[in-house]
Parts: structure tokens; sequence; C-alpha cells
């Protein structure tokens, strides 16, 4: 028969482990055990799952000072009061799932929050694509360029946020951290700071904090209740790149990357060729595959190469032609690897950074000094620095000046057209309707780039010491 709990049963000592079900409470009983302390729960029939179910309530303790007590009677009252919301229809265990879950958004850190993220924009997730061929399913991650909004959040955010809590940011926080970054004083890591006056940095920092919170903040999650990055301090304005090479730079380039005392690796100095050659993006080219070269590949009499889209800024297929100069290039720098631009061990392709660090070099600070560790080519030949980025605005601009229309020109650096000789082009028509991919003017085009290109180097060199001295 169940009798009462008392007090003398939670404070008497226990040999072995056992349950005491109270008689004035139906269902309530005290689990006493020789290494824990007593534990009250209350059995009960869910009027809604019509299932049996254990409820959990405390433990057992004796009042103190600034402590108030938990003893038989106040578990019995808070037994009591759970049978009436039994009694009413609710499923007590599903609101303390809810309070659970409400409770651990409420702690939850900036940094578990990043955690959770990246776990999301990384997934691969199923896309349906509609094709000539009909309708193909790929698997592909979540965001495109997740990796790099991972990188901004691990490097920009993490070390700043990552032990607040989410729902504590405000946007004050924020508006410190690009204040930081700005002046270069947001440790990134041990021993490294951001760049000092980096607008670029701060923006990566705002689009990603911004994703974050809002996607925080998106129903069905409520891990904050709205996002702290509202009424932010504007960005100072960034001066777009106007860097390009004059021909002299062109031919002193393409003469030293040929040079046989050149350091650096003969497949990096082909690979810049093919890109003001080609007029691609250095992840687009450099991860170039035979696959995507077509069947007869570079021995093709119209050779073509599809970038997938993958790989691509927009998100879309490429089908860049290659002119004889490209071409040219791209025989050379393949051989027999299956990457037209293959690594150190011929396995993989080059890496996306290889270009821009060959011409930039390494260096380190050493006592407040920049210590050059290894020239990079801008240095070795002269040149004042640029990126390979620079390379299409140089190629962009050399097809303006042997007079190709704007709208072509457009077509081969895989921008979007807004207007060409006849007048505006709406965007729709252009991501809906015109599919075609104009090779055919692409590949005059580019023709006439290799043209122009070969004229180039092949004057005299001008001025070299001088370019020298300027850089």
């Amino acid at each position: 028969m169940p009798q009462n709990i008392t007090n003398k049963d939670c404070i008497g000592e226990v040999k072995k482990r056992e349950k005491i079900y109270d008689a004035e409470c139906s269902g309530l009983y005290v689990s006493l055990s020789p290494t824990a302390p007593p534990t009250f729960s209350l059995k009960y029939t869910c009027r809604i799952t019509k299932q049996r179910a254990t409820q959990w309530l405390g433990i057992y303790q004796k009042g103190g000072e600034g402590s108030p007590a938990r003893d038989v009677a106040y578990w019995r009252r808070e037994a009591m009061k759970l049978k009436i919301r039994i009694g009413n229809g609710e499923d007590i265990a599903q609101a303390a799932r809810q309070a659970h879950d409400r409770q651990a958004k409420q702690q939850l850190t900036v940094g578990q929050l990043i955690d959770q993220r990246i776990a999301w924009i990384s997934e691969e997730i199923e896309v349906r694509r509609h094709t000539e061929d009909g309708v193909i399913i790929k698997r592909k991650p979540r965001m495109k360029d997740w990796s790099n909004m991972a990188s901004h959040l691990n490097r920009f955010v993490r070390p700043r946020l990552g032990s607040m809590v989410a729902r504590e940011v405000t946007n004050d926080d924020i508006a410190q951290l690009q204040a930081d970054i700005l002046a270069g004083t947001l440790i990134i890591r041990k021993g490294k700071a951001a760049k000092k006056g980096s607008v670029s940095s701060a923006r990566h920092m705002r689009k990603a904090v911004s994703g974050l919170f809002n996607w925080a903040a998106e129903a069905g999650r409520k891990y904050v209740s709205t996002s702290p990055c509202v009424n932010l301090p504007p960005l100072p304005q960034e001066e777009p790149r106007k860097r390009k090479l004059s021909p002299d730079e062109i031919r002193i380039l393409w003469h030293g990357l040929d040079r046989p005392d050149m350091p650096i690796d003969r497949r990096i100095c082909l690979a810049l060729k093919f890109a003001l050659a080609s007029m691609l993006r250095s992840v687009e080219m450099l991860h170039i595959h035979r696959d995507e070269l077509g069947r007869d590949g570079l021995a093709s009499k119209l050779p073509l190469v599809v970038i997938p889209e993958e790989r691509v800024k927009k998100g879309r297929e490429i089908h860049q032609p290659l002119s004889d100069l490209a071409v040219e290039i791209a025989k050379e720098a393949m051989g027999n690897y299956p990457w037209l631009f293959a690594g150190r061990f011929g396995t993989e392709p080059l890496n996306r950074k290889a270009m821009a660090c060959a011409l930039r070099g390494k260096t380190k600070l050493v006592k407040g000094k920049v210590v050059i560790q290894s020239e990079g080519i801008c240095r070795m030949l002269g040149l004042k620095p640029f990126t390979p980025h620079d390379l299409r605005r140089t190629a962009a601009s050399l097809m303006g000046n042997i007079k190709v229309p704007r709208s072509i020109i457009s077509l081969c650096l895989d921008h979007t057209i807004k207007s060409d000789e006849h007048g505006d082009v709406s965007p729709i028509t252009g991501k809906h309707y015109d599919q075609d991919p104009r090779i055919a003017e692409k590949r005059e085009a580019l023709q006439l780039l290799a043209d122009e290109i070969r004229r180039i180097v092949a004057e005299p060199v001008q001025a070299q010491e001088e370019m020298k001295r300027a850089a």
C-alpha cells in the first residue's frame, strides 16, 4: 500500500535504491539512492496521447540561509499543480521541452550560432536545373561561396563576439567591430591584426554578420528576436580599381615570363599569359579539366572551354572560345596532365591563389621592418604591383582600344549586358529568354585580342629602365 512520503525518508540513510510512492498525491514518488540525492518525479497519463509518462520534478533540498526549502510538502504542491494542468488537457512534456528549447536559445552564444550557420550553408542539397536536355538534379552546397562566408565569420566575427550571448549583441557591438577593423586593431588570430584601413574587410564582415543574424531571426529558429545589424555607420567609399597594364608593361611581362632564369613555376607563368588571352577569372581557368574542353580538346577546329556553374561567379555556365594564342599556351601548359594547369604533383589543379602569390612574392614583418622572403614577379621585372584580376581589365581595355563593342566585351567577361548599340537591354531578357552563348561573336573578339597581344609583344621594349625606377 502507498504511504505518504516524509522528510525523514529523504534525509535518512539509504542502503539500496528504491522508490516510495505518495498516498496523498497519486503518481508522485521519490527515488532514493546511496549515491544520489532524493529525486521527485510524477507518473501520469497524458490525455492527448493516452500514454503513460514520467515528468521529472526536482531534488530534495533543506531550507537554509538564502535558499528556500524544497521538501516533501513543496514537491507535493508542485505535483498537484501539474496534475491540474494535465486535467485541463495540457501536454506538460511538450511544454517542458519547449521551455527547455527557449532557455537554450536564450543562452546560445555567437560562436555556437556561427557553428550552426556554417553547418547549414555547407550542407549539400539537391538542386533541379532546367537545361536543353531536360531537367537534371545536382547535389551542391546550400551556398556556393560558403567557404568564404565561413572564413569571414571565423576571422572577423568569432574573435570579438564569439563568447557573447547572441540575444545580447547590439548594433553598438557591430559598429565597434567595424571601427576596429578599419583601424587595424582587431586581432584576427594570435600575433596578427586586420589590415588597417581595409574597407573590403569591413564590408565582408558586415555581409557575413548580417546574414548570420537574419538567418538566426527567421521563423522556425528565433535564436534572436531581431537582427542587430541596423542603423550602422556607413562604410567609407571604396575606390574602384583602375590598374591596367600599358603596352610596354605587357611586353615586359610577356618576355619576362619566358626568361630561363625565372624562378617561378613555368605553369604559373603560362597561367598568367592565359589569363590575359582568355579573359577568364582565376578560379574559372586554373581548374579547367580536360573534360571541359570537349571531345576533341585543344585539337578541335573551333576550340571551346565550358566552365561549369559551380566555379562561375554568377552561377551560370560559361562557353568561352579559345583563340589560337590561348590554345598555344594551353597546349604547353597541359601536356599529358588531366588539368590545364596542374599543381606540383599533377593530381590536382593549381591553387586559386597561385598567380596572385607569384606576382606579389612573400614578405615578413621583423621588428617593424618588412623583410622580403621571396621576390614576386612584379618586383623581379620592375613592374608596378598588379593582380591577376587586373589582367582581365587590361584585356578588356585592349579590346576597347581596337574598337570591339562594349556589349561584346561584356560577353567575353561574362558580365550582364545592360545596354548595346541599340539602347538599354532588360536583364530579364538575358537571364531567362536569350540563352544563345554568342560563341561566334566572342570567338571573333578574342581572336582580335590575341592578334593585338602578338603585335604588342613583337615590338621592341621601350623605356624599361624608367619603368623599373618608377616601380
